[in-house]
């Protein structure tokens, strides 16, 4: 009789078979990405993506903040850990000042690599907290189905910002043995749609859809309008999440502190954020101070073209046709 283990050994053995012959392009952060069930992904995400699909075992109570790459999943990270543990920590002491929005809040792909068997991933107390880039189509029906309980937050972003913020990470983590991609052939194949997670278009809609079919099982959120207000959207996540803030909780100012503790520039100056170091699966180490480029809405502007930015605009804009999703076009 094949244990787990042995199963999720020949999960690991068809990835190895699967990878010579998927299509391929150039990656932004690895020599390629790989086009795995019409998503463009590098080795080691495929690797993940197959791992969860055949053996992670989700909760009803399971919470997944979903974003494409550079769309504010750092910032999503620090609210949502805030919100939900907002009674167990005094905010002078917050495990946020200390570890990071990614100490406190790891990648889901990090928990899969991480637990081999994934059973440690047994032991988290409910409700888990996960964060991830994949898609909503790679994700088994048996979680995105409402009856699953899972609930997903889907944060989205102008693709124009997107783009821009996710060259420069992307030139920090690339290694220096291969040779830099340059900022106009990443645009073309960001317009192409071949960049890690993508196409970005695809990724977006493919949330949105659902969260129309499904709004008590996906909230979907837009940056731009997080950082108009916060602090609605603190409370609108402390609903979804099923830990909404109480009138005296917000007489008191809990509100208020959350937003404070979470805000862009107050993380970015933190000590842990200037000089500290994530690790990630396969060893990968991050510096802290990538995730904290500028965090503005209408950087674009500073870094493309006129031409460049009409042209993010007209694929969104004939990507999103029919759909009732608006985003990030004709901005002045």
């Amino acid at each position: 009789m094949s244990t787990e283990r042995d199963d999720q050994e020949m999960t690991h053995q068809e990835h190895a078979q699967l990878i010579t012959k998927l299509p391929k392009a150039s990656g932004w952060i690895q020599q390629h990405v790989y086009l795995y069930q019409g998503n463009w992904l590098v080795s080691e995400t495929i690797l993940g993506v197959m791992l969860m699909q055949k053996h992670f075992k989700h909760r009803s109570s399971d919470i997944f903040l979903t974003a494409f790459m550079k769309s504010g999943t750092t910032w999503l990270r620090s609210l949502m850990f805030s919100i939900l543990n907002r009674s167990q920590f005094d905010f002078s002491k917050h495990p946020l000042l200390h570890q990071g929005p990614h100490g406190v809040f790891p990648p889901f792909d990090s928990y899969v690599f991480k637990d081999y068997p994934m059973t440690n991933m047994d032991v988290i107390p409910s409700p888990r907290l996960f964060a991830t880039h994949i898609a909503h189509s790679l994700f088994p029906s048996a979680m995105t189905n409402p009856s699953s309980g899972c609930k997903f937050v889907y944060v989205c972003r102008d693709p124009k910002d997107v783009f821009v913020s996710k060259f420069h990470f992307s030139k920090e983590l690339r290694p220096k043995t291969l040779p830099p991609i340059s900022f106009d052939q990443a645009f073309e194949l960001f317009c192409e749609g071949v960049s890690e997670y993508g196409p970005y278009w695809d990724h977006v809609l493919g949330f949105w859809r659902a969260s129309l079919e499904s709004p008590n099982n996906i909230l979907f959120l837009k940056y731009e309008e997080i950082k108009k207000e916060p602090e609605v959207h603190v409370k609108k996540l402390a609903d979804f999440m099923g830990v909404p803030i109480s009138a005296e909780e917000h007489e008191n100012g809990i509100v208020e502190e959350i937003v404070k503790l979470c805000s862009f520039e107050h993380m970015k100056n933190l000590e842990v954020n200037k000089t500290g170091i994530q690790r990630f699966d396969h060893g990968r180490e991050i510096e802290n101070r990538h995730f904290f480029r500028q965090g503005l809405v209408g950087d674009w502007k500073r870094h493309l073209t006129k031409e460049m930015g009409e042209r993010i605009d007209r694929i969104t804009q004939e990507k999103f046709k029919g759909s009732g999703l608006t985003l990030g076009v004709n901005r002045e």
